[in-house]
């Protein structure tokens, strides 16, 4: 069986906001990634230029806190298919109670994975109509969750293998 394409979930790095950079864990994980994808909400061109420069592949959108310079460069809605997966990408989806209705009507049909941040919280779920919904949390500002996240995962056949939530433990000096 073939390997796949290992994928890096981010989002709300909120660089250097919620925190001065983003931890030699993160780092890791883009080192190790074949495509990286980052849900909004960077608050720095230097977080968006260091990533495109270290990833071998880079998607990403803008969020409610990117600035003008963000939203120049990156779209409100990216779409990518990776091994004959098709994901889309976007910061918001609105409230928890919902989501999924929201997120079958607006994407079932184009997409098999949404990615989405803006909550810092982790979500993994299936909508009905069989899209797969995931937030990675974010790995600078866990907010009210017990510690920040990433998600990784493989894409590989059509279909997305071994997705993880990844505990990321904050570097010292933030």
């Amino acid at each position: 069986m073939a390997a796949g394409t290992r994928i890096l979930m981010l989002s709300d790095t909120h660089v250097p906001q919620r925190a001065r950079r983003l931890s030699a864990a993160v780092w890791a994980a883009v080192d190790a990634a074949d495509v990286v994808i980052h849900a909004g909400d960077w608050n720095s061109v230097d977080v968006l230029d260091a990533l495109a420069e270290r990833a071998p592949r880079l998607v990403g959108v803008y969020g409610n806190n990117d600035g003008d310079a963000l939203r120049a460069r990156l779209p409100e809605v990216a779409r990518v298919t990776l091994e004959g997966v098709r994901f889309a990408v976007v910061h918001e989806t609105g409230a928890a109670t919902g989501r999924e209705k929201r997120c079958d009507a607006a994407y079932a049909d184009e997409a098999d994975v949404l990615v989405f941040g803006h909550s810092h919280i982790p979500w993994n779920t299936v909508t009905p109509r069989g899209l797969r919904l995931l937030n990675p949390g974010s790995p600078t500002d866990r907010r009210r969750q017990p510690t920040c996240t990433y998600m990784t995962a493989i894409a590989r056949e059509g279909r997305l293998h071994d997705i993880e939530t990844v505990p990321v433990e904050r570097d010292a000096g933030r």
